[in-house]
């Protein structure tokens, strides 16, 4: 009998035991006690890349407002699925963040079901930070002046035109295609890790052409070292007045750009809306707001809700594109 009354004392203390550690852990789990921990930034693509650049940006600020480090981990290569994959299997706490850009949407489209995630199901939408403006861009060497001049050249057939990307299926890779579907015209594809690489060899004239983000070509646009015929946006770029938008030269080209946040599909609702409140905010200071437009990248924050609309959007654009070229079956 006493040791039956032994064992149900035991038993209630270890139902108390558990209710208070149950308690402690909703208490730790506030939105006012995140996070508890330095956040990680998984960026899929090489350190200067268009990609890389906002995020470094951002950090510091959110850094800031947390009070834990923001740490930049770039792993680069395969169109950033390899950064997407590790932040995929992440504890999902919000600790673990996915920088993403349209390219997210692209291999959820290409790749589909070979992917080592699901692009929904393993993911939640967090906020997009903005988007970035594009440059079409040459060598002073391969002898054009204009975008008109680029496509008659590639037209002709004189010569083998090559054209560079951040790898098959990223979002410069499917922003050159549609630039070509609308100018009728058909250059090879060369594949670079990121921006930087493939900058590089434009300048070099291995490769011939590519449309990059404005920011990392920038430098290389004031020295000389490449010419640009025209940029992706809907209007002229105020760093480049006197430079047509695509739009002038081939007016059925499209373009969808957007650098953001994912986070772990299964990480709560209030720590990813947080998050988006964060980076709504910091994307508000004047001083980070300036950078970026130096930068021609303009801040857009979102909501999770619209930034996951925007995702699932994409994903039918891109579907569409893909049939079209013949990356895909129709």
């Amino acid at each position: 009998m006493e040791q039956s009354r032994g064992a149900r004392k035991w038993m209630v203390a270890m139902v108390v035991a558990a209710g208070w550690l149950a308690a402690a852990s909703v208490v730790a789990q506030t939105p006012e006690k995140w996070p508890t921990k330095p956040v990680r930034f998984l960026v899929g693509f090489s350190p200067g890349s268009a990609t890389d650049i906002t995020a470094r940006l951002v950090a510091p600020k959110l850094a800031e407002i947390w009070g834990h480090p923001v740490v930049i981990e770039n792993r680069s290569g395969a169109g950033g699925t390899l950064a997407w994959t590790v932040a995929a299997q992440a504890t999902p706490d919000g600790h673990t963040l996915a920088v993403t850009s349209t390219a997210f949407a692209i291999t959820a489209v290409l790749q589909g079901k070979s992917l080592p995630y699901d692009a929904l199901k393993d993911f939640r939408a967090v906020t997009m930070f903005g988007t970035p403006t594009g440059v079409l861009l040459v060598a002073p060497s391969l002898g054009v002046t204009s975008a008109k001049d680029l496509i008659a050249l590639i037209k002709e057939r004189s010569v083998k035109i090559l054209y560079g990307s951040t790898g098959a299926g990223s979002g410069i890779h499917m922003s050159t295609e549609r630039f070509n579907l609308a100018a009728g015209i058909r250059p090879t594809h060369v594949a670079f890790k990121g921006q930087p690489e493939m900058i590089i060899e434009i300048v070099t004239g291995r490769v011939h052409f590519g449309i990059p983000s404005l920011g990392p070509a920038m430098p290389f646009l004031k020295d000389g070292r490449l010419i640009p015929l025209a940029v992706n946006t809907q209007k002229r770029s105020p760093h480049l007045p006197d430079v047509p938008t695509l739009l002038e030269i081939v007016p059925t080209f499209e373009r969808d750009a957007a650098h953001a946040l994912m986070a772990p599909g299964k990480t709560p609702t209030w720590v990813v809306q947080k998050i988006a409140r964060d980076v709504a905010r910091v994307l508000e200071l004047p001083d980070l707001k300036e950078r970026m437009y130096a930068m021609s990248f303009d801040p857009a924050p979102t909501t999770p809700e619209e930034y996951d609309r925007e995702v699932r959007r994409q994903i039918e654009v891109f579907t569409m594109v893909a049939k079209t070229i013949g990356l895909l079956p129709k």
